[in-house]
């Protein structure tokens, strides 16, 4: 069995930016170790003869063809509406940062 160290707890927090008191670590020491101890048990099940699975519910995706719909409204006549507009288009502020 696996068990997480209070060093590999701290890597962890450190790499994503969290700051643990010594009582959280060792809180997420045990919780962590059960975790990988459970999915090492996992990895004891005999799976030969099992063909793999993605979906076990049988749903299908419903996907329709893309088609061109006619709205009875031209480009232009949605961009009289704009309060910005460059090169026919929309112009919005920089949503990125």
């Amino acid at each position: 069995m696996s068990k997480i160290s209070e060093q590999d707890i701290r890597k962890l927090a450190s790499l994503s930016k969290l700051k643990l008191s010594d009582e959280e670590v060792k809180l997420y020491q045990k919780e962590l170790t059960s975790i990988v101890a459970y999915i090492e048990h996992l990895s004891e099940a005999d799976v030969n003869g099992l063909a793999p699975t993605s979906q076990v519910t049988g749903l299908k995706n419903v996907t329709r063809a893309d088609a061109l719909i006619d709205y009875g409204v031209s480009p232009s006549d949605l961009l009289k509406n704009a309060p910005a507009k460059k090169d026919n288009q929309f112009k919005v502020k920089r949503m990125i940062v």
